[in-house]
């Protein structure tokens, strides 16, 4: 692997300023991870190569700027209009405040739209000629320019006590980010937190390198590093399992991590930790599968396999300040307007906020306008990323509507149980049977904000701290046929059991589930960028609705009492458990063990014959 290469003693630097091509490492050590794997009951080690994966959003790059006197504003698609706005006022030599990004809607995003694309370029172009200048990639230009999933060397081994209670695991990772740094440090920092798995593990030890090669930059996307890492370390809990002649679901089961137990940083969960409760969801669905499996495997070339796959994401930024500040107002004709900065990526993050703040107000929210995303009307909100809005931006707007209504309330010298209504610019209040009108026309207009930073603590030199406020927990199964003949792979159904603290917006969370499982099949099974040769998406396979099965969703809701109404995210949870399912589900099937990623036909096919050699 490039990465492996490029970060072994005399290697060629790729940038002098880095000889040993190392741009950041992580590291994670608790326990006595040695002793553990020394004296174990069980023993299991494993390596696994992943590929560059490529975001494959719907829509391209494109956006538009203008001067404006001494100022430029850029229109463009982006997760992230702050960052843009800060990058591209260094870009052109101004200040910030010569800056205006304001978002178009964003067909798409996963990431590959929080580092800057065409912006600074559309912003030279009218800052120097003049005049508004537009552009829009080709799906080409989209594919060769922008950044890619990491791809991951890694190495992993685990042990566990003869009960079937996990001992240890040690783990080492080696990302290749590519000829330039985007968002490499933020994987190498993350994947450590994580790589034990939702899990109960005394001891630990997970070292991580972001590694620069020759290769395209990689980047964010979608789980930044944790879905490579929980491949390997969910198959070595499957060896665990099998050695130790467990049900692969009910060791899970056994060892899920509960409220009140430590995590690999040392960190206790007192609430919202809804692993147990998604498999306890999920174990009759895997009796009857598994059973039905046993029954059709009986004769024929298609051998159908069962999996189980398990996760959890720290929502939010690794164990740094994570803010979000969201303003909503009345205005003087009796319309409310919020005004948020949260970018909506398709996720419908515009929604939810609209509802959170709606509730907490206590007025429809069919009441309200939107002001959405522009950098000068709106405070910051951070960036779309790390299922952080609904968290983060949704507690802010939570504050926000509390904020306005306490300032109604004492405007009408009412309690905080009053019911509000407006009728065009009156807004009655009504308290224990009294009502007050508000002639909000001879009023100033009245506002609201709210600012929420989840608490975090800094990670010390062995990776222990406090690094998320909260987390999404998962389990997914997974119901396939493999063609032993043909190598493909057939898939029947996914079944997810999604812990989301409390479902906002049910419809939009089956959404997420939904399109990240179907990410998640792409990435087990098809989707691998090869730079110099992939260049469309005639060459490049994303999956379609004839590669996607029947999926059945359980949500359950174990509340976060810091989130807007108990909520958490869900965005990167959808996606992370769908690829080890899916392995686990083709192991139990053929008996092969994924080592490298996508598992295409040809790969399957090649196992399958060693296999049968062997």
């Amino acid at each position: 692997a490039a990465a492996v290469a490029a970060g072994a003693a005399g290697a060629a630097p790729v940038h002098a300023s880095h000889p040993d091509n190392v741009l950041v490492e992580g590291y994670l050590r608790k326990g006595d991870v040695e002793s553990a794997l020394e004296n174990a009951a069980a023993f299991a080690e494993g390596a696994l190569q992943t590929a560059f994966v490529e975001h494959a959003y719907i829509e391209p790059e494109a956006g538009f700027a203008v001067r404006v006197g001494d100022r430029i504003e850029i229109t463009a698609c982006t997760q992230s209009p702050y960052i843009d706005l800060a990058e591209c006022a260094r870009v052109l030599g101004v200040g910030h405040d010569a800056v205006r990004i304001i978002p178009s809607s964003c067909g798409g995003g996963f990431g590959g739209k929080l580092d800057l694309s065409l912006q600074p370029l559309l912003a030279v172009a009218a800052w120097t000629l003049k005049r508004p200048v537009r552009g829009v990639y080709t799906r080409i230009e989209s594919m060769a320019s922008t950044t890619k999933r990491h791809p991951a060397s890694v190495r992993a081994s685990a042990a566990a006590d003869a009960d079937g209670n996990l001992l240890a695991i040690d783990m080492s990772v080696d990302f290749n980010t590519g000829a330039y740094a985007s968002w490499g440090p933020t994987v190498a920092d993350r994947v450590p937190v994580h790589g034990s798995g939702p899990y109960r593990v005394p001891n630990v030890r997970v070292a991580t390198r972001a590694i620069y090669t020759n290769d395209p930059p990689a980047g964010a996307f979608r789980g930044f590093g944790i879905p490579q890492a929980a491949i390997l370390q969910e198959q070595l809990y499957d060896d665990l399992a099998l050695k130790l002649k467990i049900d692969p679901f009910e060791f899970r089961a056994r060892n899920a991590l509960r409220a009140g137990q430590p995590t690999a940083t040392g960190q206790v969960l007192e609430f919202s930790v809804g692993l147990t409760q998604c498999l306890d969801a999920l174990r009759p669905h895997w009796q009857r599968l598994r059973a039905e499996a046993a029954q059709s495997n009986r004769k024929g070339a298609r051998r159908r396999g069962i999996g189980i796959g398990c996760m959890w994401y720290g929502c939010g930024n690794t164990a740094m300040s994570n803010p979000s500040t969201i303003r909503v107002s009345l205005s003087p004709n009796g319309r409310v307007t919020l005004f948020s900065g949260a970018v909506d990526i398709g996720q419908g993050s515009n929604t939810v906020l609209l509802q959170i703040c709606a509730d907490a107000l206590g007025l429809p929210p069919d009441a309200f306008d939107l002001v959405l995303g522009d950098t000068d009307l709106t405070p910051d909100a951070g960036k779309t990323s790390a299922s952080r809005q609904t968290f983060v931006s949704g507690k802010a707007a939570y504050l926000a509507g509390r904020d306005l209504r306490a300032r109604i309330l004492r405007l009408a010298n009412a309690g905080d149980d009053a019911e509000l209504a407006l009728d065009g610019a009156r807004l009655n209040v009504r308290d224990a049977g009294r009502t007050t009108a508000l002639d909000l026309a001879a009023t100033p207009e009245l506002a609201g904000e709210g600012r929420f930073d989840p608490p975090t603590t800094a990670l010390d030199q062995n990776g222990q701290g406090n690094p998320y406020a909260t987390y999404g927990f998962a389990a997914q199964i997974a119901d396939l046929e493999v063609d032993i003949e043909l190598g493909t792979v057939h898939l029947r159904r996914i079944v997810a059991a999604h812990d989301v603290g409390k479902a906002i917006n049910p419809g939009l969370i089956e959404g997420q589930i939904n399109g990240g499982i179907a990410q998640g099949i792409g990435m087990a099974l098809m989707e691998e960028y090869i730079p110099g040769r992939t260049e469309n998406l005639h060459d490049y396979l994303i999956p379609t609705v004839g590669d996607v099965p029947e999926i059945d969703i359980i949500l359950i809701e174990d509340a976060e009492p810091l989130g807007p109404y108990g909520a958490k995210g869900i965005g990167e949870p959808a996606l992370i458990p769908t690829a080890p399912a899916i392995f686990g589900a083709i192991r139990h099937a053929t008996g092969i063990r994924v080592t490298c990623v996508p598992m295409l036909p040809h790969r399957l096919l090649e196992a399958l014959h060693k296999g049968r050699q062997a």
